[in-house]
């Protein structure tokens, strides 16, 4: 029996793991455990909740106003106890956070093989998005394992000079996650306060990558965009970091069709993608999730690690620039040709069987494989 830690720190991670750690769970070859680092503790527990997952262990290294080698010191510290106490013959860590870098390193420390969930995404800047561009790059260096979503993401770790035997393409465990909740959905409530006859925009930012004028910029874009379509109910989430939340209602608080209103959990977010027109925003996971529900997406971004969606024509990226922002959004609202060509693409990130994939490439891999230590 196969002893696996699933490493777990943020929001995204909880989603995209949810599907892997259910099913390792189910499977009499593995024995599973999954670890909080507590980076997103407040967002993750609803979601494990919503998913019927218990944690085993939760290191809580969130402190006010700490920065990220702090999180790094700490998540590398405090998992070493954990990787003690379960000895796992693998360590499972997903995509490009401050912890799946520091539970890869600390489990290349007590020489434990890595697994890296969605690996090989890149974006040709170094700093962008800051840190996790360079996380996900130092990850491919310590793991032993990649799960790509795709063939690109494949084709990048192997010009870096990874193993092609040890790049595996699965799809994306998003998309597993994604239609795992839409047959769930029937369970919850999410808030319904807009009518349903109100077309309905959806705008999400994050990224340290937009802070400052960024955000602004961005806010002006939403200004011009509901004062062209009155009729429009643009709907924001806002992100509890301070960079996004006092600037967004500085610029945008008291317009009637602009709706402010706090972070939403998973399903009620899934909610407001399905009763959305078209998203706006700077989140890699809605990039991959949205054309499964056939949402076009304006990336808010310079450069994007997800370049599939661009290629096949799901997304378009229109940056921090208010002109081509509402330009993009402008196009897509007036021409249905233009927006059913968006809306119609097949999803470049699979189609919801990447968990079966990786389980069956974990119960053919040993420990004492060419790829492992």
């Amino acid at each position: 029996m196969k002893k696996t830690l699933i490493v777990v720190g943020t929001r995204p991670e909880a989603i995209k793991l949810a599907p892997l750690i259910l099913a390792l769970q189910k499977d009499a070859r593995f024995t599973t455990r999954v670890c909080l680092s507590g980076q997103h503790a407040d967002l993750i527990l609803p979601i494990f909740d919503f998913f019927g997952i218990t944690p085993d262990y939760d290191l809580e290294i969130m402190r006010p106003n700490q920065q990220l080698s702090d999180i790094t010191s700490k998540i590398l510290t405090d998992l070493m106890p954990v990787l003690d106490d379960f000895c796992p013959d693998f360590v499972v860590v997903q995509g490009d956070t401050s912890t799946a870098f520091s539970a890869a390193l600390a489990a290349f420390y007590r020489k434990i093989p890595i697994l890296h969930i969605e690996a090989g995404l890149r974006s040709p800047l170094p700093l962008s998005p800051y840190p996790e561009e360079m996380n996900r790059r130092l990850i491919s260096q310590l793991a032993s394992l990649h799960f790509c979503p795709t063939e690109k993401a494949k084709a990048n770790l192997i010009a870096q000079g990874i193993s092609e035997d040890a790049c595996i393409v699965t799809g994306n465990t998003a998309i597993d996650a994604l239609l795992m909740a839409t047959s769930k959905l029937d369970t919850v409530t999410p808030s319904k306060f807009l009518p349903d006859t109100c077309k309905m925009l959806l705008v999400t930012v994050h990224r340290r990558d937009s802070f400052g004028e960024g955000i602004l910029s961005i806010c002006d874009a939403i200004l011009d965009i509901s004062r062209l379509f009155p009729d429009i109910h643009i709907v924001f989430p806002l992100h509890p970091n301070p960079n996004v939340g006092s600037i967004v209602r500085s610029r945008l608080e008291g317009i009637s069709t602009i709706h402010l209103i706090p972070p939403q959990d998973y399903p009620s977010f899934i909610y407001l993608m399905m009763r959305s027109v078209l998203i706006l925003t700077d989140s890699g996971g809605i990039q991959e999730e949205a054309p499964s529900l056939n949402r076009p997406v304006i990336v808010l971004r310079e450069v994007t690690e997800r370049q599939e969606v661009i290629d096949c024509g799901a997304a378009v990226l229109a940056g921090f620039d208010r002109e081509k922002i509402v330009e993009k959004v402008s196009m897509l609202l007036t021409d249905q040709d233009a927006y059913y060509k968006m809306a119609t693409v097949s999803n470049p990130y699979g189609d919801g069987t990447a968990t079966l994939k990786i389980i069956d490439s974990l119960s053919t891999t040993e420990r004492n494989s060419q790829y492992l230590p």
